[in-house]
């Protein structure tokens, strides 16, 4: 940690405390996100209990994977938005 620090010093980057309403609003994204993706887990799991055909349960696999990606990509970039104060 101490190695990053010092990296970020050298290149300018400053850290800055999140505010109260920062840390709140990365709460709210992080768990509309952890919901999502819940959701999204219990129909693929239906899904999967209704389908034997190994390459139609290889494509709903692969349509999960994608959702939940999708899903943590869209969460990570609100995260850093609200990190770095972007409305």
């Amino acid at each position: 940690m101490e190695r990053l620090r010092q990296k970020d010093a050298e290149e300018g980057i400053e850290p800055r405390p999140l505010s109260d309403e920062q840390k709140t609003a990365i709460a709210e994204v992080r768990n509309y996100y952890r919901a999502k993706v819940a959701e999204r887990e219990v129909l693929h799991l239906s899904d999967m209990a209704r389908t034997i055909d190994p390459e139609a349960r290889a494509k709903l696999e692969e349509q999960f994977r994608h959702d939940r990606d999708r899903f943590m990509a869209e969460r990570d970039a609100k995260v850093e938005g609200i990190r770095k104060g972007e409305p």
